[in-house]
Parts: structure tokens; sequence; C-alpha cells
């Protein structure tokens, strides 16, 4: 007979295990579905492993630059199986943390991969299809996250043409490397290799670096990376049909305005995005609408076919694992008539933890004019703060966007030395609908990074203190 719940989760990653989490607060009997460990590409796969390898790529670089500071350790080397074995150590422990969080709030774990078959019915399949269990539920949610995008014609082969999958677990590191796409998946790769030797050159069709970040924010990286031995070529195209593999890697032809080149490395990273996944779990059959490769859904998450919700990654908007967490909380607690507030896009924060370090939140400049707003724009250089003087690591700015007219802050944008830890706070203004002024009289405290976000904000109107 097949076992019952009152909801099943297909996926145990981000979104999946922390609805889990949440459903069992809420005193829902949940089954998560998930065919390899949950987690998901987040945990294993993609920000805890690949920010491990970026933390000790980020260690060596300070210890390089050491004597700047009166610190002197002779001979500096990258250990990089030490390096991988640290990873994974990381990995594991958050792993077992996930596990018991799942326990603790009694959720059932079904190894396989899950498919909807009629209402209110899951079907799994384990051990390569063998075997097979039945599971009946009142709800269900689709969280069955993404995989990295394929070029026609570049098809991976984990060896010299590689996603970040690939990249990620290489047994050592490349030589030389071509990244395809200027990403937040492709600067990380590319910062880390560089950091850690290797002859990077980095290619984006787009006409600058991180192109869904504030233009400024692409120039800075632009110029801090050039500064660093990254090659970057921008506004370059690459023309899969040139590629060619030899004795020493892969050889590709990009092409631009500015001509063409030929390009030669040990390995080429594909990094153009993720595909969420939708395929062959049922979803057209049991009347879910899927368009453009994610399923639709509205604010409380519910898509098209009553009774099944979706979050994370296959659901569209930003693939981002926190995103995907605050969607299965929305989905969970709508379920459980909580009447959850939809999530606004505008108040999601994204990260990206290449040296230097990228944080926003909300309109870029350029999507706030376009949008018609009144837009007042404060910038603050980071080498007029105290910190970041002490810190030697005066490169970069915080940039606020916002509209004069109804005193809106309608973005912000930071680059520079660990500023991911810094978009939080702008993050809780943005949901409190605070304003310039009140983000800058907010007291920050003296010498930090985060009074250089005070100074953005009172340069909007012209009343920086500190330039």
């Amino acid at each position: 007979m097949p076992e019952r719940f009152d909801l099943v989760i297909l996926g145990g990653g981000s979104g999946g295990y922390v609805a889990a989490i949440r459903a069992g607060q809420l005193g829902m009997r949940t089954a998560v579905v998930e065919a390899e460990k949950v987690g998901g590409t987040c945990l294993h796969r993609g920000c805890i492993p690949t920010k491990a390898l970026l933390q000790s790529a980020a260690l060596l670089d300070q210890v390089r630059d050491g004597k700047a500071f009166g610190v002197n350790v002779g001979e500096v080397s990258f250990d990089y199986g030490v390096v991988a074995r640290r990873r994974d150590a990381v990995v594991s422990q958050l792993h077992k943390g996930v596990e018991g969080l799942l326990k603790k709030n009694k959720a059932t774990v079904v190894h396989g991969r899950g498919r909807l078959e009629g209402v209110g019915r899951v079907v799994v399949s384990t051990d390569a299809g063998v075997d097979q269990v039945e599971l009946e539920t009142g709800h269900v949610i689709v969280a069955t996250g993404s995989r990295p995008r394929q070029v026609p014609g570049l098809q991976s082969d984990g060896h010299q043409l590689l996603t970040s999958d690939d990249a990620l677990f290489l047994d050592e590191l490349p030589p030389s490397a071509i990244v395809l796409g200027a990403g937040a998946v492709g600067v990380e790769f590319a910062s880390f290799w560089r950091s850690a030797g290797s002859e990077v050159t980095l290619v984006e069709m787009a006409p600058r670096l991180v192109p869904l970040e504030d233009e400024a924010v692409g120039r800075e990286l632009h110029k801090q990376f050039e500064a660093r031995g990254i090659r970057c070529l921008v506004g370059m195209t690459l023309d899969p049909d040139t590629t060619e593999r030899n004795e020493g890697g892969v050889a590709v032809t990009v092409r631009g305005e500015s001509g063409e080149e030929r390009l030669q490395a040990t390995v080429l990273l594909i990094a153009v995005g993720r595909a969420g996944n939708v395929e062959e779990i049922g979803l057209e059959q049991a009347g879910v609408t899927v368009e453009r490769g994610a399923v639709v859904v509205d604010g409380e998450q519910r898509t098209t076919a009553a009774g099944i919700s979706a979050a994370g990654d296959c659901a569209g908007g930003f693939q981002l694992a926190h995103k995907a967490m605050h969607e299965g909380v929305i989905a969970v607690e709508a379920i459980g008539a909580r009447s959850p507030h939809p999530l606004d896009p505008r108040l999601v924060t994204r990260t990206t933890y290449c040296t230097p370090q990228i944080a926003s939140l909300g309109l870029s400049e350029a999507e706030a004019r376009d949008a018609g707003h009144d837009v007042g724009v404060g910038v603050f250089p980071f080498f007029g703060n105290a910190r970041a003087v002490v810190w030697g690591e005066t490169g970069g700015f915080a940039k606020v966007v916002a509209d004069l007219s109804s005193h809106q802050v309608l973005g912000v944008h930071i680059i520079g030395n660990e500023v991911t830890e810094l978009i939080y706070g702008p993050a809780l203004g943005a949901l409190l609908e605070s304003t310039p002024f009140e983000m800058a009289r907010a007291v920050a405290p003296h010498p930090t990074l985060s009074e250089a976000l005070a100074e953005a904000a009172l340069a909007v109107s012209g009343e920086a203190l500190h330039i």
C-alpha cells in the first residue's frame, strides 16, 4: 500500500529541505524525495564547495602580500590536495547538519527519483529504476533545482571541456583555462584559478563582465581582474565549430568587433548559466504549466495544477540558494493557510565571491532610469574608508541608487573586499522601506566597511563627508 503523507517534496536541495523543516514545524507529515544527497547543488556542487576553494585562495593572496604588513613567511606554496580535502570536510559537516535538521523535524527522506503520477500520487524510482515506491499526499512541492546549461557543439567531457560540476572536482589545477561566461560562476572560477597560479582568459558575449550587475560594478571588476593578470575579452563570442582538442588541451576561436583570435588552454570551462530540472517528472501530465524552462508559479508558489507548488531554480527567477529557501517557506506556509507574503525579487540579495567580492540588491542605475524613476546616485569609493585602508584593500566602492521624488532606495551595489557580508543591512532596510536619509543616519561603527554604505547614501544628496 502507498505510504500517506501530508506533503511530498521533490528535491532535497536548498528549497526542498528548508520547506521540509518548515512543514515539520507546522505539524505536517512530510517526505523528501532526493536522488542523491540532501542539500542539493548548493551544498554539494555549488555555493559551499566553491566558497571553500575561494577561501583558501583568498588566504593565499593575503599571505603573498604579508610583507607589506610586516609578516614574513618565506616561500609560499599552494597544496591543492589539502585544499580539496578541506573543501570536502566542510561539505560533509554541513551535510550532516542538514540530515540532522530533517530528522529533528520528522521528515522522511526517500532516496530515488520522483515523478508525479495522477492526483496526490508520487512514484519514486530507486536502484536505477529497478524498484518503485508509491507515495500518496495531499500536496506536492517541486524543488528539483537546476543543472549547468550546455552549449550546442561544446558538450562537456569532464576533462578538457568542463561544466562547473566538473571544474569543482578536478584532480589537479589546470595550468591554463579559458572561461566562457562572466556571470557569477565564471568569475568565481576565474578568480580561484588565477589565485592558484593558472593563466586565465575570460570570454563574455556581453560588453562587460557580470552583465546582470550594475554597469559600474562590471567596469570595476574588469579593471581589478586585469590587474590580477586575468585576461578579459568582452563583447566576444566563441564559435563552437572551431573547437579543437589537442595535446595541450583545447583550442577555440573567439570573435568580436575587433576581429577574431585563436585561444589555447588546458581546459575550457562552460559557464553560461543553469537550466531548471523540469523534464521527466510528470509536470505537463499533471497540468503544471512550464514556460521557457521554468515552472510557472503565483505569489504563493502555487502552480497551475491544484495541490502542486514549486520553489527554487526550477521555478525561474534568480537561481540562488537563499531565494529558494524563502520560496520553500512561502510554499509551505501557503499550504498551511498561513497567508505568506510573496517574495519581492527586489528584496533578493545577490552575492559573488570572486576577488574582489560583489554584493547587490534591487535595481541597477540603468534599470532604474529605464523604469522611469527620478534617479539619484550616490557612490563612495573604499579608498576613503578607514577600514579598507587598514586592510590594504582600497579598490571598489559602495553605490546607492534612489528615487529623488519618492525618497525610495531602489538599489545598492557594492564591490570590494569581503563586501558580501555588508548587503544584509541594505536588505533589511529595503524590507522596511527605508530612505537614503534613514540609511545615512543609521550609526555605523568606526572603523568598518559599513560606513561606506552610509556615506554612499549621503552622496545621493551630495552630502558625503569623507570624500
